[in-house]
């Protein structure tokens, strides 16, 4: 289809007298991640519900693939999925019962066979067979966002997907959002956290006190700012990378440099 795939326009909402948003504006190009950033109560989860027809604005517009969310809500929800802050996974069941009770619930022809490519695709296959209370926190999220993804829904919103989760969690999570676009899904992110929308967006909006008060790329939001003075200073390793470096993906601890732990066997 033709245009952008979400469109918005002079959305507004309020809570009991307390304006949440304000005239929110914004489009997403097809097959883009845009990050919507912005500070706890900014107003991301509201404009996300009316967005996935959970809640109705008091006024504006607001289009998914081309289909006005208040006119036509079943056919916008045909179009979407969203996985919310909290992972939506039932711990009893398995990897693959989840992904296979979602896709009898819509209603496709091979559920199984749906599930084990999910499986797959979300680098979970040996872990298909677990319970998910065996899962942990990094693997109950790309659980969570494979069962969204049942049905190839063009538009997938992740409302703060990484809350709560470790640096090696929030990773993975940004390679699977990053091979979500990859494939053409349009992905709406909300977060608060800066670097994630920095590594992965395409555009990023600024929502501040229910307005958009800024929105473009990166390198459009960093010419707002007065140019750069060089400096040189030594640049330490941040916690995170340090964590990282001596974790590793392995297994096999590191010290920061390449050195072996103080806890490696000794010959």
């Amino acid at each position: 289809m033709a245009g952008p795939a979400l469109r918005v326009s002079g959305l507004r909402k309020s809570f009991s007298g307390r304006h949440v948003l304000r005239g929110v504006d914004f489009e997403v190009e097809r097959g883009s991640i845009f990050a919507l950033l912005g500070s706890n109560g900014a107003g991301k989860t509201t404009a996300v519900r009316i967005l996935s027809t959970l809640l109705a604005a008091d006024a504006g517009t607001a289009e998914v693939d081309g289909v006005d969310v208040r006119e036509q809500p079943a056919r916008v929800r045909e179009s979407i999925s969203l996985t919310g802050q909290f992972a939506a996974v039932d711990e009893i069941l398995t990897g693959r019962e989840n992904l296979v009770l979602v896709a009898r619930l819509r209603h496709l022809p091979h559920p199984r066979r749906t599930a084990d490519e999910l499986l797959s695709r979300f680098s979970l296959r040996e872990a298909g067979g677990r319970r998910v209370s065996t899962y942990s926190g990094g693997m109950r999220r790309r659980l969570d966002i494979a069962m969204s993804l049942v049905g190839d829904p063009p538009v997938v919103f992740l409302d703060e997907p990484t809350t709560g989760l470790d640096p090696e969690a929030r990773a993975e999570v940004w390679r699977t959002v990053e091979r979500l676009a990859a494939r053409g899904t349009t992905v709406l992110l909300t977060t608060q956290y800066l670097e994630e929308a920095e590594r992965l967006a395409d555009r990023i909006a600024i929502l501040h006190e229910g307005r958009i008060i800024a929105n473009g790329t990166l390198a459009e939001l960093k010419r707002l700012l007065p140019p750069a003075k060089v400096e040189y200073v030594e640049k330490q390793p941040s916690l995170e990378e340090v964590f990282l470096a001596i974790v590793g993906t392995g297994g096999e601890q590191r010290a920061p440099g390449g050195a072996a732990s103080a806890e490696e066997e000794r010959p």
